[in-house]
């Protein structure tokens, strides 16, 4: 994508609009297209890296399998930001993770056994300045909520 094409994209997903609409729509095409192509396609990475989790609910302990953008480490792990586009409760997979951290990702086809950890301190300070890098409407999602956005750290296990 052009970089104009890129700062566009940024400016519209950082609007109230975007952020009422897409958590109905964008999850759904996700999956669906997620599951037409085997695990090798989410639409949703035209913006940010993606992958598919799927973690015990909380509540119920069933899976839950929630499309989502990440940045990838390093080490091979991904950052998990929960942004819910800037909407005011957390999103139910943060309280997934927190209750059940044991995971898996979908990662470009592969399945991948995860273990979630919530980032805290330093640490979380500075993955947030990394997912800003990243993604800069996540400063608008922050600015516009009371809660501080949970971060995650997915390790393989």
């Amino acid at each position: 994508m052009s970089p104009a094409g890129e700062r566009l994209l940024q400016k519209v997903s950082s609007t109230r609009l975007f952020a009422r609409v897409a958590p109905h729509c964008i999850p759904a095409l996700d999956r669906a297209v997620h599951r037409l192509t085997r695990g090798k396609v989410l639409l949703s990475t035209r913006m940010l890296p993606g992958v598919i989790l799927t973690a015990t609910g909380a509540r119920s302990g069933r899976p839950r399998r929630t499309p989502l953008a990440c940045l990838p480490q390093e080490d091979g792990g991904w950052l998990l930001v929960g942004s819910n586009f800037g909407r005011p409760g957390h999103p139910a997979w943060t309280g997934n993770l927190l209750k059940n951290p044991e995971a898996e990702v979908s990662w470009r086809g592969e399945d991948i056994a995860v273990r979630a950890r919530l980032l805290t301190g330093e640490e979380r300070v500075r993955a947030w300045r990394a997912a800003l890098e990243v993604w800069p409407p996540y400063a608008t999602y922050q600015a516009r909520v009371e809660r501080e956005i949970r971060l995650f750290r997915l390790e393989r296990r």
